[in-house]
């Protein structure tokens, strides 16, 4: 997927969770990608250093401009020095991308009080931090998009118990349909992008737990999908450019479904 265009040319985009949990392509490393690729300068930050880093330098090596920044997003201070950054190489932020979540197994029985805590810092909480930095910048340029990256397990059960990742994906859709209204009229839009089944380095980490095999995992996660596979980090990154651009300029508070029409089914 090396499409090319100025679309977002003279933007600058700063992606939380930019970096890859593995090998192949993450959704936040597609879409840092993606977002420099349409013409915007990018500062990709990930908790780890060595993987925004890989991301920055993955940009670099095709011509783009970017910058790597390790922060934890849990951390207002680090949220902010990811911003400072931004603002010092580029000079202002138009897109700001939060990819950052996590999962757990399980429901209300099986789910511990600290994992509920935690899934609901990562997940929510984070996405507050960020927004609550940048959205005073976007507010003094009047422009600026966010893409929130949530779930098609926030509208919906697909499958799998884990309650704690499907109320924080239920409560990030609230959140972005909060922040777009309450700034529709200072030239700020805030989307929200819902994956469905995706292939990405994450599913064999964090939910690999499910199934007895790999293979298991893959096959039964294709067969979920009305198209008989699963989507990839490609299919959220090419939404978010979308989303990003001016081509969706009145477009706002959305949920968008990138999940091969999974949430019409009812089974």
């Amino acid at each position: 997927m090396e499409t090319t265009s100025e679309r977002l040319k003279g933007r600058v985009a700063l992606v939380f969770g930019a970096g890859a949990a593995g090998e192949g392509w993450g959704n936040g490393k597609a879409a840092a990608v993606a977002y420099a690729r349409h013409g915007a300068k990018v500062v990709a930050v990930d908790r780890d250093a060595a993987l925004a880093q890989a991301t920055s330098d993955l940009i670099r090596g095709e011509g783009f401009a970017a910058q790597a920044v390790a922060a934890d997003v849990t951390a207002y201070d680090q949220v902010q020095h990811a911003v400072g950054v931004a603002l010092e190489s580029y000079g202002h932020v138009d897109i700001l991308h939060n990819n950052v979540g996590i999962t757990s197994q399980g429901g209300p029985v099986e789910t511990t009080e600290e994992t509920w805590d935690r899934v609901m810092t990562v997940n929510v909480k984070s996405m507050f931090l960020t927004c609550k930095a940048v959205l005073p910048l976007m507010e003094a340029q009047r422009r600026g998009a966010i893409v929130n990256i949530g779930a098609l397990g926030g509208v919906r059960w697909t499958g799998y118990a884990y309650c704690a990742y499907a109320a924080s994906k239920g409560a990030v859709n609230s959140l972005t349909q909060s922040v777009a209204l309450q700034y529709a009229a200072k030239g700020i839009r805030a989307n929200c992008i819902l994956p469905g089944v995706m292939d990405t380095p994450h599913i064999y980490n964090q939910i690999s737990g499910f199934y007895q095999s790999t293979e298991e995992m893959v096959a039964a996660r294709h067969r979920l999908s009305p198209t008989g596979r699963m989507g990839d980090g490609w299919d959220v990154a090419n939404a978010a450019v979308f989303l990003a651009s001016d081509e969706a300029r009145y477009i706002n508070g959305v949920e968008l479904l990138v999940d091969g029409g999974m949430h019409v089914r009812c089974n």
